[in-house]
């Protein structure tokens, strides 16, 4: 007896590219939306913006929370790239600081939201913020041996300038794109051993934990 034959399901496969393209249609309008307009945006002008109905963006992004935790997600995914990055392909005297030039460029293509959603990262994000702060403890102490960054730096230093990176960047780079690049040239340099002490001493990591978000029990 013949055993009738059976073709392969491709439909589903397609339908899930279809929505991982249309996820990632949605998550760039959203920053050119959001760069544009500022927060008040409303998801209308996203859908319109990425091509796709409104039905498509609610099936993706049930809320416009949801939303926010992708494009937060996006952001840190993006900068521990860039620290991923330096770590394995700088030398140790360059390494801390490609990796901050890098997390501006970044920064700077996302401008527009950069303070709310850098709050909405959300606390399942806990591994991912463990791994930014060892990179960058890695990086400060490669930097140390080198004799590029000078010994009293230390990592909430380097992540008290990842702060004012976000804020600089939210509030110039639509009017003035650039402005960025100045200030972090002139905080690399406070980085860099010099005859003169710092002026003030070394704060704790209080200021990256009141930076982090906490769980809240359900």
């Amino acid at each position: 007896m013949t055993t009738p034959h059976r073709p392969a399901p491709a439909k589903p496969k397609a339908m899930r590219r279809d929505a991982a393209q249309n996820r990632e249609k949605l998550l760039r309008a959203a920053w050119e939306v959001f760069a544009e307009l500022g927060p008040d945006a409303g998801v209308e002008e996203i859908a319109a913006r990425a091509g796709v109905g409104m039905g498509t963006l609610y099936r993706r992004f049930p809320t416009k929370e949801s939303l926010l935790a992708a494009l937060s997600d996006e952001i840190l995914d993006s900068i521990l790239d860039c620290f991923r990055r330096a770590a394995e392909q700088q030398p140790d005297d360059r390494a801390l600081e490609q990796a901050l030039w890098d997390t501006g460029t970044v920064l700077a293509v996302r401008h527009g939201w950069l303070t709310r959603l850098w709050a909405a990262i959300p606390p399942e994000a806990d591994e991912r913020r463990a791994e930014l702060l060892a990179l960058v403890d890695d990086l400060l102490t490669r930097a140390k041996h080198t004799g590029r960054v000078r010994e009293e730096i230390t990592r909430t230093d380097v992540y008290a300038s990842l702060l004012a990176l976000r804020v600089l960047i939210d509030d110039t780079e639509g009017q003035v794109p650039g402005v960025w690049r100045r200030h972090l040239a002139i905080v690399l340099a406070g980085f860099r051993p010099a005859a003169e002490p710092l002026a003030h001493p070394a704060t704790d990591d209080t200021l990256i934990r009141a930076n982090t978000p906490t769980r809240h029990p359900k």
